[in-house]
């Protein structure tokens, strides 16, 4: 079993950023990559990146303003979220993977339990 806690999410004004960690423990060994995923009101579940985690290799669904960076040290996994919009508004999770494709939702392990980003305009 892998756990994952997220924390870091909040109401903050369109343009500010938002930085969210996610915490694992549990079998840290099993981990091979570490995914973000978020999900808006009456959509779906929206990749937005994933990071090797003994590789460091990145791979994002929102290019640009997201960057996704790990601490191996503390068993992190960072997002930090520049210029945020009202249509980044949404919870965020992350996910750990095993094998499998790092875009897709249903390759993925375990899940935290989310944690919530408003933008406000």
């Amino acid at each position: 079993q892998v756990q994952l806690v997220e924390s870091g999410g909040g109401l903050v004004q369109t343009g500010d950023s938002l930085k969210l960690s996610c915490a694992a423990s549990g079998r840290i060994y099993s981990i091979n990559t570490v995914g973000w995923f978020r999900q808006a009101a009456g959509k779906e579940r929206e990749f937005v990146a994933a990071i090797g985690w003994d590789s460091g290799t990145t791979e994002y669904g929102v290019k640009g303003r997201f960057t996704i960076y790990r601490d191996n040290a503390k068993n992190t996994v960072s997002l930090q979220m520049n210029s945020l919009k009202p249509e980044d508004t949404a919870v965020y999770y992350c996910a750990s993977l095993r094998v499998g494709k790092w875009k897709n939702a249903d390759s993925y392990d375990y899940w935290g339990q989310g944690t919530q980003v408003t933008a406000s305009s």
